[in-house]
């Protein structure tokens, strides 16, 4: 997920709540993480612990620190993230050989590290959440705000540039994040606590793990892992949704990558509905988040 906003607008609260509303993790995920963590020397006195890791390395991280290396060919951020989430803040101001060094974990799910004396493969099942400012300056999309260095729309593509279009088709979630008025923090809206939340995400997650065991993948936990040719069985939109997709696809260019991205949001979205089938609607909101992503790409 990419949230792209004004500084201040929280994306990273949002963030860091995320872990909040996740299921704790299963016994095999629990031994993955801690063999990871062992190996990286940050198991403290063997202290075990069902919350699901949460990383958030500073922007001037190098490519090993984010996808393992150095003369131990130690676990990186990407490994250490493994169950858990990954937060890039600041997203455009890590090193752009660094960010495309993502896009190999994030389609395999592990990383692998060779060096002179070692080769190693670590686990790196990660969600990657993003966060960036709509330019340099973060005002450009103020109304009235104008650029004194070029005009907002050039600033804003110059910025967004920095990310890579290929790393950028990976996102299946992305989202404007809009500034706060002093309305909100003054009377803010009621809102579902992350206990709700968190229990339909629970309920969401038993349903796909119910899915891929009885079609004999016990190994799948969640949508985001299912394999291509299974996903186009388990999402097979109505004929009201395939429509849908077929002109989207086309009008927004989707590559088969996002395309099937597209398939696994909507199955996931049907999921937390409750939904058996997955509907237009699913696919309506997995094509809108897309889009935003598909917008990146072009200005970039």
């Amino acid at each position: 997920m990419l949230m792209n906003g004004p500084p201040g607008a929280g994306k990273s609260m949002l963030a860091s709540r995320l872990p909040s509303i996740l299921p704790p993790l299963s016994p095999r995920e629990l031994l993955e993480v801690s063999m990871v963590l062992s190996v990286a020397g940050q198991l403290a006195e063997g202290a075990l612990t069902d919350r699901r890791p949460f990383r958030a390395p500073h922007h001037s991280a190098s490519m090993a620190a984010l996808v393992g290396g150095g003369l131990q060919a130690r676990p990186g951020e990407v490994s250490l993230a493994h169950h858990g989430v990954l937060f890039l803040d600041e997203l455009p101001e890590f090193q752009p050989q660094a960010l495309d060094a993502l896009r190999q974990p994030i389609e395999t799910g592990d990383v692998l590290i060779s060096r002179a004396n070692h080769r190693v493969v670590y686990p790196a099942r990660f969600q990657l959440v993003a966060a960036m400012n709509p330019c340099r300056c973060g005002r450009a999309t103020e109304p009235g705000y104008a650029c004194r260095r070029q005009p907002n729309d050039r600033c804003m593509a110059q910025y967004q540039a920095r990310v890579s279009g290929p790393l950028l088709d990976r996102i299946d979630i992305a989202i404007d994040v809009p500034a706060v008025t002093a309305a909100d923090l003054i009377r803010p809206a009621a809102g579902e606590s992350s206990a709700t939340v968190a229990a339909r995400v629970a309920a969401a997650r038993r349903i796909q793990a119910t899915r891929f065991e009885g079609l004999g993948l016990g190994h799948v936990m969640t949508n985001a892992a299912c394999p291509v040719t299974v996903i186009e069985e388990v999402a097979r939109p109505d004929n009201a949704g395939l429509a849908l997709l077929r002109d989207a696809a086309e009008a927004l260019r989707l590559t088969a990558r996002a395309y099937h991205r597209v398939l696994k949001v909507a199955r996931t979205l049907a999921d937390l509905d409750g939904e058996a089938k997955v509907g237009r609607r699913h696919l309506a909101e997995a094509l809108s988040y897309r889009a935003r992503g598909e917008d990146l790409v072009q200005a970039a």
